[in-house]
């Protein structure tokens, strides 16, 4: 199960974000969203475990992570905001 968290500080690595799951159960990976350009996190990023129920023993347990409250839920599937290539174009 892919699991979305938010409100990361910017100092999180990816090690660190592991770890905080890693106490629930096996994780198969452990992202943090970072920019393009700047290589700096986003704030956000998403771990996936190998369990459901692991998964959500996570979900309801990972409440901080570096003394920061953090924003954990499923994640939703990606929605196709659309792209330079066939997609639509905001306005």
């Amino acid at each position: 199960m892919k699991i979305y968290v938010g409100n990361l500080s910017y100092q999180v690595s990816e090690n660190e974000l592991r770890e905080a799951f890693e106490q629930y159960g096996e994780v198969i990976s452990a992202n943090i969203v970072q920019d393009k350009i700047t290589g700096q996190s986003k704030g956000f990023g998403f771990v996936e475990m190998s369990n459901k129920e692991e998964s959500q023993t996570a979900i309801d347990g990972v409440k901080e992570i570096k003394g920061r409250e953090v924003r954990v839920s499923e994640a939703k599937p990606r929605e196709d905001s659309g792209s330079r290539f066939g997609g639509q174009r905001r306005r």
